[in-house]
């Protein structure tokens, strides 16, 4: 049986090899793209009838099916602080917005978080023009602390 982390990058091979975009395999599955992706990168266990039809138009066999069912260790990277440029650019703009947003949070909702469980993201190209914009919505859930 595949692990999550072998599944993900037989998706990523799978994704040039078929040229399937990560559009058409959520719109295969039946979720959002957001949801569909962090799923077939093994953020998310999957029900038995999307991992079907994810292996299936990826052109995976039955092991990635297993894998793509199974529950996940959420939120692992392979490194503290990441390197890949792009999730650092997200690692930095947290480093220095982080408590910009919970004192916001605090005082727009009072004492608690935003919810990552109850939680939608949106990944939108707008173009600009002194240069094409990246809007990243974050949609989670407001959980307020109960002592």
């Amino acid at each position: 049986m595949l692990t999550k982390k072998e599944a993900a990058e037989a998706v990523r091979q799978a994704k040039i090899r078929t040229g399937v975009t990560w559009a058409q395999l959520a719109e295969t599955v039946g979720r959002p793209l957001a949801w569909t992706t962090a799923a077939l990168l093994g953020q998310h266990p999957m029900g038995e009838q999307e991992a079907e039809r994810a292996a299936a138009l990826l052109e995976l066999g039955e092991d990635a099916v297993l894998a793509f069912r199974s529950q996940p260790y959420r939120g692992g990277l392979d490194t503290p602080v990441p390197v890949d440029p792009t999730i650092y650019r997200l690692y930095e703009v947290v480093q220095v917005y982080g408590p910009t947003i919970k004192e916001l949070i605090h005082e727009q909702c009072g004492d608690g978080i935003m919810s990552a469980i109850n939680f939608k993201l949106d990944v939108e190209r707008v173009p600009h023009p002194k240069g094409d914009r990246i809007v990243i919505t974050l949609d989670g859930k407001y959980l307020p602390y109960e002592w």
